[in-house]
């Protein structure tokens, strides 16, 4: 993972550079901000930086063999902590530590480097459990960090969602966090600084993560998706500077166009008062399954909101495509200040029964009943 791997964070990637270049760099960094940010890329990143011998220009070379070992997640003195989950069976084998996870850890942050904790239970096949840090993990860290680097370099630990650390772990990694051998880095990626406990914290020099910018986010939706400028800039601008989002907007895209029709099928009914195809309409969206139920109300609630901005003729502020755009020219006038919070809240009533499991067909039949009286309400 190199800095021009990363999306955005130039001033971010600037002043890690010259922590490292200045020989400024603290022997605990703690990254923190919201998730899809690019806070743990950037921990690697930095700690290639760090370990390849032969960097310039402002990032690792690419091309030496501490660099392919980087890039595979297997050189020896980078080493990872994560959430994990307890084994079923009891014993000293059952707490288990980073390392008995580390391969499907590894395949999944090479796949995707901005991977979530979500993407992280689902990963490990997480159910109803709750994976955490555990105490054994720091017994490994420090019998780990007594060794010689293998690579006569620096050693460097990067721990991944240090919030779930249990208490006792921490307390016991506080010394060695304070006081680490030479050439030590401790990286912490956080997500909730909060729920860190004290002690460390202050042990740490934090870096706040921001989101990022929405030109860089379109830039790289145009350079890995091949999308145009405009689609770039829209889905960029919905992403609210997260890379997670961005991609999970590309994914609702892929189906836009079904959902489009629905919407404007719920709406040409709701208007006509056509309760036969009401019931037909009920029952095409009841088979969609419940994850693209969600995604189609999801897409109902933003298009209301487009609708609505629309008749104040801020066009700036739209981000609908061309064949949403047309249909909204004729349907905005139907949302107004008199109704727009009643649709919006039986559109977020009808997602919280489908999250509920209630009967699909029995929610959109009702929904769109409900809307005959609200579309009218002009």
């Amino acid at each position: 993972m190199l800095f021009a791997d990363i999306i955005g964070q130039e001033a971010i990637k600037a002043q890690l550079r010259r922590f490292v270049d200045e020989n400024r760099l603290a022997h605990a960094l703690l990254l923190a901000g919201p998730r899809g940010n690019g806070k743990l890329p950037l921990a690697v990143a930095l700690a290639h930086y760090l370990l390849c011998r032969m960097h310039h220009d402002g990032d690792a070379c690419a091309a030496c063999s501490t660099c392919t070992k980087v890039n595979k997640l297997i050189h020896s003195d980078l080493h990872f902590v994560f959430p994990v989950l307890k084994k079923k069976s009891s014993g000293p084998d059952s707490v288990p530590v980073s390392d008995d996870y580390i391969a499907s850890w590894r395949e999944l942050f090479i796949k995707n480097p901005y991977m979530t904790y979500a993407d992280w239970l689902s990963k490990m096949g997480v159910e109803n459990q709750q994976p955490m840090i555990y105490e054994r993990e720091s017994s490994e860290i420090l019998h780990k960090l007594s060794l010689q680097s293998r690579e006569g370099g620096w050693k460097i630990v990067i721990i991944w969602l240090p919030e779930k650390m249990r208490e006792v772990c921490s307390n016991k990694l506080l010394k060695i966090i304070e006081e680490p051998p030479k050439d030590t880095l401790f990286i912490l990626v956080s997500e909730e600084p909060e729920a860190i406990i004290p002690t460390i914290l202050s042990r740490t020099q934090r870096i706040d993560i921001p989101a990022i910018e929405p030109a860089s986010i379109a830039a790289a939706l145009v350079q890995r998706y091949g999308l145009s400028g405009e689609d770039a800039t829209r889905v960029a601008l919905h992403s609210g500077g997260s890379w997670e989002k961005a991609e999970e907007h590309l994914r609702v895209d892929s189906d836009k166009e079904q959902y489009l029709e629905f919407f404007m099928q719920l709406m040409r009914v709701a208007y006509a008062r056509n309760i036969r195809e009401m019931k037909k309409w009920s029952e095409q969206v009841a088979a969609l399954g419940r994850e693209r139920q969600k995604h189609l109300l999801d897409y109902c609630q933003r298009m209301i909101r487009e609708n609505f901005i629309m008749n104040f003729r801020h066009n700036e502020m739209l981000s609908m495509n061309s064949a949403e755009r047309n249909f909204s020219v004729r349907f905005s006038p139907f949302v107004n200040e008199k109704n727009i919070f009643g649709i919006m809240e039986e559109l977020s009533e009808a997602q919280r029964h489908i999250e509920q499991n209630v009967n699909a067909k029995m929610v959109f039949f009702d929904m769109s009943l409900r809307m005959i009286v609200l579309i009218k309400n002009r």
